[in-house]
């Protein structure tokens, strides 16, 4: 059975063309689903029409199975998905807005040392309809609907390499931003790549509006093929040349995901990263390690990590440490994974 928000609202008038729906059904029953409704709750369908899509598709292809609440205020959801897969996601309160943190693979198979998602490797991709359940379904639960969204931003680094789900993802952020549906702009959306830089180029011809995040990690290759799996294929000059193409062809900004590690910290690895973004408009997000990843990783001092922000900061270098959200409940960046529920709750 298909899932209904998979569909485009023209996908879903060609796919009931023979039911002859006036196109204001159309609209209640778009409507109806990007307010994540049940079949039932579409009360101003007629019941005949309600029963053929409860015939036809799945309302609801991500549950809220269980929520975990941080001390400062991050929530973390274990999602149920239709085929009783399990997903995990955060969501992440700012004076902006609220941010939450989706999925777009169950499991992964980057491999990423310092990060525990893909411990149970690549399970199964999302379909667009799915990862955009995730966001209908907090927005929901939050209270919110279309019109008064309680969702504001989205940021695609869950669970997942998302240009490893490149035509899902596509489909996603082009349904969430729909205007006739919860409408989300694309300028509110990040997407963290680890650095497939085949699909680095080709959504930058895809002309959409949201932010690129690279996964950098280290600032040269051996480094970092030790660091991921994924550097063995795209080693940095294929990489930060798919990232100029980016940035030359938006002019958006780019921002650089960057764990501070001893084997990464070094002076000489300031001034390489310098080397590497200059003539980029970009950030760099420094990223304490959290607990959680594949392999036993040391954090740095404070005192360290420190001393490496000086010392970007005085070759020039936008970089900021990351303040760490959900780690009290494993919500924290690189702590997501797929887990088996126990005490019945898969």
């Amino acid at each position: 059975m298909k899932i209904i928000q998979d569909l485009t609202i023209d996908e879903i008038a060609t796919e009931l063309e023979p039911l002859n729906l006036k196109k204001y059904r159309l609209g209640q029953i778009f409507e109806w689903i990007n307010n994540y409704k049940d079949f039932d709750e579409m009360l101003n369908l007629p019941a005949d029409l309600r029963e053929e899509l409860k015939k036809r598709y799945i309302c609801k292809p991500v549950e809220i199975l269980k929520e975990f609440k941080s001390q400062d205020g991050t929530i973390k959801f274990l999602y149920k998905l239709s085929d009783g897969e399990l997903i995990e996601g955060v969501l992440m309160k700012y004076k902006y807005g609220n941010t939450l943190c989706v999925s777009t693979q169950v499991g992964c198979r980057m491999g990423c040392s310092f990060c525990a998602s893909g411990i149970d490797g690549l399970i199964r991709n999302l379909s667009a309809g799915e990862i955009l359940g995730q966001v209908l379904c907090v927005n929901s639960h939050l209270g919110g609907t279309i019109a008064d969204r309680k969702v504001t931003n989205i940021v695609l680094m869950g669970s997942g390499e998302p240009l490893d789900n490149y035509d899902n993802v596509v489909k996603f952020i082009k349904l969430v931003s729909a205007p006739n549906g919860i409408n989300i702009s694309q300028r509110n959306i990040s997407l963290s790549t680890s650095g497939l830089a085949d699909k680095i180029k080709k959504l930058t011809d895809e002309n959409l509006g949201i932010t690129l995040t690279i996964s950098l990690h280290a600032t040269e290759d051996e480094t970092r093929k030790k660091l991921m799996k994924v550097a063995n294929a795209y080693p940095l000059e294929e990489l930060m040349s798919a990232v100029r193409y980016y940035y030359e062809k938006t002019h958006r900004r780019v921002v650089f995901e960057y764990i501070m590690l001893p084997e990464n910290t070094k002076h000489e690895d300031a001034l390489r990263l310098h080397a590497l973004t200059r003539g980029i408009a970009c950030h760099v997000n420094l990223i304490p390690v959290n607990a959680g990843g594949s392999s036993k990783i040391k954090p740095l001092s404070k005192e360290k990590e420190t001393r490496f922000w000086k010392a970007l900061h005085d070759e020039g270098v936008s970089a900021t440490t990351r303040r760490t959200l959900g780690a009290d409940i494993e919500g924290a960046c690189g702590q997501l994974r797929r887990r088996v529920i126990k005490d019945g709750l898969k």
